[in-house]
């Protein structure tokens, strides 16, 4: 609850900063940010290499490992950042924009903060600091929205979304290593690091995968059809998938280090991940369903005029969803160390995801949104179906939980873009509350239906214990 409400914190931070900046800024802008960040972002992967999930997931881990995971965090940062001052022209020519070149030298910086504070946010939510990693992950968006508006609004222009990510680097480092409250010493020869290293590496290469699959829309959109498109994508996908990976992102935090401790007890395991379906299902699962049905208003309430992307806010709000139902698995494979069998399914399901966008294309932002939403359709049945086969997980209760999902889901939608149709015309500032409104009513008639129900009330019950008292030697047990 603690790491939630600090995301729902910085949620309306994006959502803010989205608002306010797209009011500031012209998609062209936003598109070169996006070109250069398609490209060099990869290279995050490396300067993580897997470290910090190695180290939360860690049965033992001494001062000197941690002390040596810092170093080689650092020094994979540092030495990236080169790599991308190096390959600035490259990114230029790729795109044939040549102010690509400043922009791509100017946040390789990034490569180096974080990387020197992965280990700080490792140690954090290892340790289970959750209010202090919240506070920390909160207030660095805040302050970099501020000054990034600042510069936009005296005529900055890309330069300002620049600014915003290295404030929001710079300030997350400072806050993480003070709440984390340790220094790292000189690196130490002879301490043990084959088994992180083993792990990193296996789940860098399934990172990777799945960066390049995840972001071959960016790519292609901004190489086929321009900066202009490309920013009017990105607004729609900055504007729905951000917050929704900030939300999903914190429930990988708290489940990780419990399921790791469970992973022995299949029964266990299996209720928890059954919960956990259940509380993203009908909580982001239903939100996304709305989002879907009232795309239209919601755009233009936030956007405002001038982008048109109502068409690609929805697909990718159905994508969500269709990630949503299969987010548990990706749990299971970290909790459970099977990092060799989560990159051949990451494989598997990359291949599928690049047809797709390669087929969409052809039809412009819409069509790339299309064929996104469509490889996450066909996609989740069969990630949960591949964890099946190396864990006791049983998929069954699993896939049924998802239909009733899908159908509050799509009840929501469909009562929300009825409502939204019915008050086309209307200030957004109006049709979207009532839309909310309609989609709420939607969900509460769908509560006569006895297993919904008993979903909701399972959620309830999580809720509850996640607030009330508890003795500290139940926590585990009840999870």
């Amino acid at each position: 609850m603690v790491v939630l409400g600090g995301q729902g914190v910085r949620i309306v931070v994006q959502v803010a900063s989205v608002a306010v900046l797209s009011r500031l800024l012209s998609p062209r802008d936003y598109g070169l940010v996006a070109m250069v960040l398609a490209v060099i972002a990869v290279a995050e992967i490396f300067r993580d290499l897997g470290l910090s999930t190695a180290a939360v997931q860690a049965k033992v881990l001494t001062r000197e490992q941690q002390t040596n995971l810092w170093w080689l965090n650092t020094a994979l940062g540092a030495g990236l950042a080169l790599v991308a001052v190096a390959a600035a022209p490259l990114v230029a020519a790729l795109y044939d924009e040549p102010a690509l070149t400043t922009l791509t030298v100017a946040m390789s910086g990034m490569f180096v903060l974080n990387g020197m504070g992965a280990q700080y946010r490792a140690d954090l939510t290892r340790r289970m600091l959750f209010t202090r990693l919240a506070a920390a992950t909160t207030l660095a968006p805040l302050v970099a929205l501020g000054i990034a508006a600042y510069a936009a609004a005296h005529g900055a222009g890309y330069w300002a979304l620049v600014v915003q990510q290295l404030v929001q680097g710079v300030v997350a480092l400072v806050a993480i290593g003070l709440f984390a409250g340790w220094l790292p010493g000189r690196p130490r020869r002879g301490v043990e690091m084959g088994e992180f290293l083993r792990f990193g590496w296996s789940l860098a290469g399934t990172q990777l995968i799945n960066y390049a699959a995840s972001n071959i829309d960016s790519l292609l959109i901004g190489t086929r059809l321009g900066a202009h498109q490309l920013g009017s994508y990105n607004r729609a996908w900055q504007l729905l998938m951000n917050p929704l990976v900030q939300l999903r992102g914190p429930t990988t935090t708290v489940a990780l280090p419990v399921l790791s401790r469970i992973r022995d007890n299949p029964a266990l395991t299996q209720r928890f991940v059954q919960r956990g379906q259940v509380a993203l299902g009908y909580s982001l699962g239903a939100g996304l369903g709305l989002l879907a049905g009232a795309a239209a208003p919601v755009c233009a309430l936030f956007l405002g005029p001038g982008w048109d992307v109502a068409g690609v806010f929805a697909l990718l709000a159905c994508a969500g969803l269709f990630q949503t139902l299969a987010y548990v698995g990706y749990w299971v494979y970290l909790a459970h160390g099977l990092t060799t069998e989560l990159r051949h399914y990451t494989l598997v399901a990359s291949a599928l995801k690049v047809v797709c966008v390669l087929v969409g294309v052809r039809y412009g932002i819409t069509g790339v949104a299309f064929g996104y939403a469509t490889a996450h359709l066909l996609e989740w049945p069969l990630s949960l179906w591949w964890i099946s086969r190396r864990t006791q997980l049983r998929v069954g209760p699993l896939y049924l939980g998802a239909a009733r999902i899908l159908l509050v889901a799509g009840a929501v939608a469909a009562a929300a873009y009825a409502t939204a149709q019915a008050l086309h015309g209307q200030h957004p500032g109006v049709t979207v509350p009532v839309c909310v409104v309609a989609g709420a009513a939607a969900y509460a008639l769908l509560l006569l239906v006895p297993p919904i129900r008993h979903d909701v009330m399972s959620l309830v019950v999580t809720v509850r214990g996640a607030i009330g008292p508890r003795l500290p030697g139940r926590v585990v047990s009840r999870g």
